[in-house]
């Protein structure tokens, strides 16, 4: 059985280990560029034996990014921001990701410590889109996208994945969870559309296939693709475990290499269970009926916890955040207590237990 500090191969992709970060939003790129911020909190990661950085929500165009503050990668000096990161990344040999996303009905925010939450046409705001005039509580009604549009978006997401390939990054994630724009469009609660993009299970799942075919289509072969959904909406009537089981299996179709499982996000007040791990077994059913490879998340805090749901299979691999943020180097961290050798980089190899 595999474990916690077992490598990992995808595609032409091998992974040292099974510990990775995920993304975290961090508000702090002006016109959708990263800088030092970014250099300093990403390094970090990278010096702490990660064996996978996922690098935060990036706006496939400037509507999508849900700040005002988020990083873009739709022009070529963002390109150029990222490459100073992915170097970085790899001169420590750890492989680095980024996903694309676009914010839907939740993009446009100010930062945080705002006293209002969403940007003013002064402050370089936007009107938001989605699937269908439906605001999310607290923020303001979107504007129904055209079919136009819609095609144009699957685009742009393809042309995004390109820079991100000219970035340096080794794979690209699509974000399709948390309530952004192709999760409301995948739930019928944020989704009324009577067109070929909604009503049925087909329909509204067809927005996320064109758009994974285009960014398969727009990497290289060789480079893994991960798709980031939200499993349950954890309300009744919305999406479903029974649904992502059923879509995983469609996306490996389209070249996806493995369903980072989180979930909810698209309602304000769902009746959510939070405990330690408390989004495991969406992950061991997308990997364990589904068959496909899948990555955890959701208060994975503990070394032997991230061992168990690893040699478990219950995923293959564990995708953690707040962690990260309170230790950089839990990696070398959990290693000392798993008993597991791991080389630290010469740098810090003082500290090591």
């Amino acid at each position: 059985m595999p474990h916690l500090f077992d490598p990992l191969t995808l595609r032409g992709t091998t992974f040292s280990n099974r510990i990775w970060v995920s993304p975290m939003c961090q508000y702090s790129a002006p016109e959708g560029i990263v800088g030092e911020w970014h250099m300093a909190h990403l390094g970090s990661f990278a010096t702490g034996g990660t064996g996978l950085i996922i690098a935060e929500a990036t706006g496939v165009v400037p509507e999508g990014r849900i700040s005002i503050g988020c990083p873009g990668l739709y022009n070529e000096e963002q390109v150029v921001a990222w490459k100073r990161i992915t170097d970085f990344s790899h001169s420590q040999n750890v492989k680095i990701g980024i996903q694309l996303a676009h914010a839907g009905r939740k993009a446009g925010t100010t930062l945080p410590g705002s006293d209002h939450p969403i940007a003013t046409d002064e402050e370089g705001g936007w009107q938001a889109v989605a699937p269908s005039a439906i605001a999310f509580p607290g923020y303001p009604e979107p504007r129904s996208l055209s079919t136009e549009e819609i095609k144009d978006l699957v685009k742009a997401f393809g042309e995004a994945a390109k820079r991100a390939v000219d970035a340096g990054f080794d794979l690209v994630e699509i974000h399709a969870a948390h309530g952004y724009l192709l999760h409301e469009f995948y739930s019928p609660l944020s989704n009324t559309r009577t067109d070929e993009y909604g009503g049925s299970y087909e329909n509204r799942t067809r927005f996320l296939k064109e758009v994974t075919a285009e960014v398969r289509a727009s990497i290289p072969a060789q480079m893994p693709l991960f798709v980031r959904i939200s499993a349950s909406d954890w309300t009744d009537g919305g999406w479903t475990i029974e649904e992502s089981v059923k879509l995983a299996p469609e996306l490996t179709a389209l070249g996806v290499d493995l369903i980072d499982v989180s979930s909810g996000g698209n309602v304000a007040k769902a009746n959510i269970t939070v405990g330690p791990g408390y989004q495991v077994h969406f992950a061991d059913a997308i990997k364990n009926v589904g068959g496909a490879f899948t990555s955890a998340v959701g208060m994975i805090t503990d070394p032997a916890q991230a061992e168990e749901i690893i040699s478990s299979s219950k995923a293959d691999a564990v995708m953690m955040a707040r962690e990260f943020l309170r230790n950089p180097r839990w990696p070398l961290f959990a290693a000392s207590v798993l008993g597991q050798e791991v080389t630290w980089p010469i740098q810090i190899a003082r500290g090591k237990l």
